[in-house]
């Protein structure tokens, strides 16, 4: 899957743990804050009924293919796909010029497939299932080929390694089986949603995935938007608010999220670099039951290891400390230890 600074990949086995513990039967579980689909898909592969929503399109396309899509349905059909695709002549594009010389996210020679490769995924007409694991895969090729430190605000001011490789298409990780993929806002999604569980993991603090995924979310649309400032960011980022952005904004919509949701059961990720406090979190949880908190010690993000750089790629910030504390809030009338989420 996609580099991804909301990424729940060291921690999955917390996570699935602590929702196996407070549904040791199975069930629905639903995640309204999906990113890039890690969880929905580990839970579908432990068998797990999931539902898997977020707001921005490359969110919901991870989604579609990792959580919806059935392999056993699609993945004759994927292959053969993918196999055309493979064998479309570079041809450069608005991508390209836009990733690869006004930023330089991608080489010229990888911008010109990924455009020629898009285009032909387009002018195919896919089913809506069939077309995700082809953008996924797209995704995920050129995710393997950037050249930035996993965020889509600046690139390296030399090119990284992996950037120097040829793009190369694969299948993605499909899991036979079905499952549910929604883009929709999480505040007004919240009250229609029923689910025996479900899981919270929204941003924290005023770092917008819209803003950090800008490429993706651009390839997914393929709208070829309007772009502004060094890293060639989409337009709509500057408008495309999200009140979890905000500090003054987060509260009232998590709180509406938790107050609006039927479930019987609730998982919330959360850190202490996020805009609200444990005991914040804890009295917001506490009016739907007894709330557990788990305390995780993990690494942060390895751009907190490289320090702050301007566009040029010079340093200007100092290395910040290098690791923090995640929170899993769990509420649930089974009791979940950290020996349950480990």
């Amino acid at each position: 899957m996609i580099k991804y600074i909301g990424s729940k990949r060291a921690l999955l086995g917390h996570v699935t743990s602590a929702i196996a513990a407070a549904l040791p039967d199975g069930g629905t579980v639903c995640d309204l804050f999906s990113g890039t689909a890690r969880v929905g898909h580990a839970l579908k592969r432990q068998g797990f009924d999931v539902w898997s929503n977020d707001h921005n399109a490359y969110a919901h396309t991870l989604a579609t293919a990792y959580v919806q899509a059935d392999r056993d349905r699609w993945l004759d059909r994927a292959e053969a796909v993918l196999a055309e695709l493979r064998t479309v002549a570079p041809q450069a594009g608005w991508f390209t010029q836009a990733y690869s010389h006004d930023a330089r996210f991608f080489t010229a020679e990888n911008g010109a497939r990924i455009d020629a490769i898009r285009d032909r995924i387009a002018a195919l007409s896919l089913e809506p299932e069939l077309e995700a694991i082809a953008l996924v895969s797209l995704m995920e090729a050129a995710d393997r080929v950037d050249s930035t430190a996993g965020l889509q605000m600046a690139y390296m001011k030399s090119w990284a390694a992996r950037a120097l490789k040829p793009l190369e298409l694969r299948m993605p990780d499909i899991l036979p089986g079905q499952g549910r993929a929604t883009r929709r806002d999480a505040v007004e999604l919240a009250p229609e949603v029923e689910a025996d569980l479900v899981y919270l993991d929204p941003p924290y603090n005023q770092h917008s995935y819209l803003g950090n995924y800008h490429c993706w979310e651009s390839l997914i649309l393929w709208d070829k938007p309007q772009t502004y400032g060094v890293a060639n960011k989409r337009i709509d980022v500057r408008t495309r608010k999200s009140a979890f952005n905000s500090k003054p904004g987060i509260g009232p919509a998590l709180k509406a999220v938790i107050e609006g949701l039927r479930a019987p059961n609730l998982v919330v990720s959360f850190n202490d670099e996020g805009y609200l406090s444990r005991d914040q979190l804890t009295a917001m949880l506490s009016t739907r039951g007894e709330v557990q908190v788990i305390e995780i010690q993990h690494p942060r993000y390895v751009g907190a290891k490289i320090g702050i750089h301007n566009p040029k790629g010079e340093k200007v910030g100092s290395v910040g400390r290098l690791k923090n504390v995640e929170y899993l809030f769990v509420v649930s009338d089974r009791r979940v230890s950290l020996a349950d989420a480990a």
